[in-house]
């Protein structure tokens, strides 16, 4: 009998500090963290322009960047990001000798503004060290708007338009709340275009099927929580 309270008594105080090791886990494991970093966008563009024919290139900027990771498990999040990016654009070596141009020119094509909310899910290596790598891959939709044609065309429209995301990246703790991080992104990303330009031509409408391909090359803070 003795033998028998003896273990049930051991079998309690094992239960009990194995319940309390998981109780402790659960509130060391922060299922949250916000992230803001800034982003280099330097677009990787190729163009097929109708009528006019030539390239296309768009301009690299650097912009605030916001995102919100939530963790599935230690290893699984999805993580959110938010931003906004605007860019001139031209053509190059576009041939506008139809219209009294040469047959060589960069024609302005104003500017826009890029809105490309990203959904990644991501898996980190080494998520209880201070230094934790990751991979993740996602979908992209990307809205256009706020578009400037410039001075030589009278509009121009971008199509809103569906992408593939991939990233590599580390976190570095700096203490269990604060770390830092880096993090580099592909979007791929494609859109139509119309070019209205029937101030230079009646009735001149100028089709373009564009890849912007951005990289994004980002620094920041964040917070678990």
């Amino acid at each position: 009998m003795k033998k028998i309270i003896l273990a049930v008594i051991a079998l309690t105080v094992f239960g009990t500090n194995l319940a309390n090791a998981q109780e402790e886990n659960k509130v060391d494991f922060k299922k949250w963290q916000v992230r803001v970093r800034g982003v280099g966008v330097v677009p990787d563009e190729s163009a097929k322009i109708g009528i006019i024919g030539g390239d296309a290139k768009i301009s690299n900027t650097f912009i605030p960047e916001l995102d919100f990771t939530y963790f599935f498990t230690k290893n699984i999040s999805a993580e959110l990001i938010l931003g906004t990016s605007k860019h001139d654009v031209n053509t190059v070596a576009s041939d506008i000798s139809a219209v009294g141009g040469p047959t060589s020119a960069d024609v302005n094509l104003g500017s826009v503004y890029l809105l490309p909310p990203t959904l990644t899910v991501q898996y980190h290596f080494l998520p209880d060290h201070i230094f934790n790598p990751y991979v993740g891959a996602g979908v992209n939709y990307t809205i256009f708007y706020n578009e400037k044609a410039g001075n030589t065309v009278r509009g121009i429209e971008y199509e809103n338009s569906f992408g593939y995301a991939f990233q590599v990246g580390f976190d570095l703790m700096l203490d269990d709340k604060f770390f830092i991080n880096m993090d580099i992104k592909k979007i791929f990303l494609k859109t139509d275009v119309t070019v209205d330009a029937s101030n230079l031509a009646a009735g001149l409408s100028i089709p373009a099927d564009v890849e912007i391909n951005p990289l994004l090359l980002g620094f920041g803070v964040g917070m678990k929580f």
